[in-house]
């Protein structure tokens, strides 16, 4: 965005200046001629309120415009499956929903799940089983009737018993922990869900290679932009980029080039770089279309001055050279680039030169009346 000044209305500042002027003139000794046109002395009151910087070399600062889109950030992505085969009986979300972790998405009936539940009240059957059978071989062995090897024996099967009621729970802990033939489809992360794939009544397979439901956390996200060919060269990784988008048109993104994806897309021949940026307010949603600005350094120099020193009049840009309060110059220049607060200069001033770098419309207009 350019920040130099361009001629336009002006405000009270200007008024209350002009009048500084007016006052100096009429302290105009008579005996000048009245056809002769005097020379413009910055006031003292007023110079104490300009900024003069200096005109230097610096490297020169480029800015290059992409297309790009913003996604989901696939660290924060969570895309459910289900683990085991049933039917979808009640979905709970929908498209958009913001959920909190460990929240249900859907219910549905499961004759596997219905199998686990069976599995879970044989398991502990057997439990019981084997522990009176060890309990009744102890009581036998310690009245000599049973021998050590019965003993062992029967505790030996107690374990066996012990271990499968603890393999049958975590199956179904694993599944939902649900015994009446349900299986609960819950979120493992907090986020939106960003796709919904599946209605009510939908038959589903454990084995089916599609999601039923993604959820994003999109308290940041990615900006994925497209680089041609013949820009390859002028992007590198962590270059500072401003992002802009056609929601919020004012409103100025900042982040860096995160990644370079180092392969050319063989459809469009577009290389593709990432951009990472904080999305607490959720302003960001995914599939947005963006604009990206990114600002290197091409390896050259130029002159740099404030972009707020510029001043843009008749089509031609201009900017006072300070010398003394006496001796000020409105001097044309040639603009390269203007890159935030800096702008670049081919031509017109030299590396040294004291520039008016604040209120410069207020003295350009002074100097050309």
């Amino acid at each position: 965005m350019q920040n130099f000044i361009k001629i336009g209305c002006t405000g009270s500042f200007i008024f209350l200046f002009a009048s500084t002027v007016l006052i100096q003139s009429c302290g105009t000794q008579p005996t000048q001629n009245a056809n002769e046109k005097q020379k413009y002395v910055i006031p003292d009151t007023v110079l104490h309120a300009l900024k003069i910087d200096t005109v230097q070399n610096s490297p020169l600062v480029n800015a290059l415009t992409l297309t790009g889109k913003v996604t989901a950030n696939d660290d924060n992505v969570s895309k459910i499956f289900p683990m085991v085969s049933g039917k979808i009986k009640d979905i709970k979300v929908m498209l958009g929903d913001y959920v909190n972790k460990g929240q249900t998405l859907a219910v549905m009936s499961s004759s596997e799940m219905a199998g686990f539940g069976a599995d879970l009240v044989n398991a502990e059957a057997g439990v019981k089983v084997a522990r009176k059978n060890m309990d009744a071989t102890q009581d036998m062995y310690n009245s000599g009737i049973s021998s050590q090897k019965d003993l062992l024996s029967a505790q030996t099967d107690y374990q066996k018993a012990q271990s499968e009621l603890n393999r049958v729970n975590k199956v179904l802990n694993i599944n939902g922990g649900n015994t009446g033939g349900e299986y609960i489809i819950k979120t493992p992360i907090s986020g939106f869900v960003v796709e919904k794939l599946v209605t009510n009544n939908t038959m589903v397979r454990a084995d089916n290679s599609t999601n039923l439901f993604t959820i994003s956390d999109l308290k940041n996200v990615w900006i994925i932009a497209n680089v041609y060919e013949s820009n390859i060269g002028q992007v590198h990784l962590g270059d500072n980029v401003e992002v802009t988008t056609l929601s919020y048109p004012g409103k100025v993104f900042h982040g860096k080039v995160d990644k370079v994806f180092n392969v050319l897309d063989p459809t469009n021949k577009v290389m593709k770089v990432r951009i990472v940026l904080q999305n607490d307010d959720y302003a960001l949603k995914p599939e947005m279309f963006a604009s990206v600005r990114v600002v290197y350094k091409d390896g050259q120099e130029a002159l740099s001055i404030p972009s707020q020193a510029l001043i843009f009049d008749h089509s031609q840009y201009y900017v006072l050279v300070y010398a003394s309060k006496s001796d000020v110059k409105i001097t044309p220049v040639k603009v390269i680039s203007a890159i935030g607060d800096r702008t670049y200069i081919s031509a017109g001033i030299n590396a040294g030169d004291k520039i008016i770098a604040s209120q410069a419309i207020l003295i350009y207009d002074a100097l050309n009346n």
